[in-house]
């Protein structure tokens, strides 16, 4: 497993190419963060090119999933997305689905599975994957459709493709679903990012009840390669948490 760490979460207030600048000074290897618009991409990728940290993930644009007149939008939204992807070197797409539209399981379910199976192809000819995100909505984001890393791993098999997978989010699942190192492990293959906080309160790793240690151990063991980001609100000066994982 290699750590990358979110920019926005832990190092809020600092521009982005100052934010990839420390971080090279700590010795890491890897960030991401949150909404692209309204950031200075070039200035971004000067830092990158300067640095070699590697832009592991990025959002797309916020546009409902589970709502089907959003459609059209959420694709012009990804297409736009990609091509600010691929301007820094990022592989990775960020999407939430969207809010509970009021509707039922069944229809927001198959409006987000043929969302996905849409925007397929846009990721598989860019070589950009797209990690759909499930969160808790008992304390951070209530009203949101998706919250069940059971429904996310069948809307990953209905949607079969290489470019779309999950984000699974450890902080956001241990609150709703727990069962944390079964449920990553037995579905390793529809997983391409984690996310990581302590809980409660979405602080540093060591910071609650879940033992990261042993969690990362665990699913570097059942052969997960990819990123883990660091994604949370830092009580303590940020190098701090953040050196623990490098």
């Amino acid at each position: 497993m290699k750590i990358s760490v979110c920019i926005d979460a832990v190092m809020g207030g600092m521009k982005p190419e100052e934010s990839i600048r420390k971080l090279k000074e700590i010795e890491a290897e890897a960030f991401e963060f949150w909404a692209w618009w309204g950031k200075d991409l070039d200035a971004m990728k000067e830092a990158i090119d300067e640095t070699g940290l590697v832009p592991v993930a990025m959002c797309t644009k916020f546009v409902s999933l589970t709502d089907s007149s959003c459609r059209k939008e959420y694709i012009e939204g990804l297409k736009e997305s990609i091509e600010a992807a691929k301007k820094i070197g990022c592989t990775r797409l960020i999407s939430q689905v969207g809010a509970d539209t009021g509707a039922s399981r069944e229809v927001q379910h198959t409006s987000l599975v043929r969302g996905l199976v849409e925007a397929a192809p846009y990721l598989e000819e860019s070589g950009i994957t797209l990690v759909a995100e499930p969160l808790n909505t008992k304390i951070n984001h209530k009203g949101y459709y998706l919250w069940s890393a059971k429904e996310a791993f069948e809307i990953i098999d209905e949607v079969d493709s290489p470019n779309v997978k999950l984000l699974y989010d450890i902080y956001h699942q241990q609150i709703m679903d727990g069962d944390i190192i079964r449920n990553v492990t037995e579905n390793i293959d529809k997983i391409a990012h984690l996310h990581a906080a302590g809980n409660p309160g979405r602080h540093e790793l060591d910071e609650g009840e879940l033992n990261y240690h042993y969690i990362f151990d665990a699913i570097d063991k059942a052969g997960y390669t990819g990123y883990a980001g660091l994604e949370y609100s830092p009580i303590q000066s940020w190098e701090i948490g953040v050196k623990k994982y490098l």
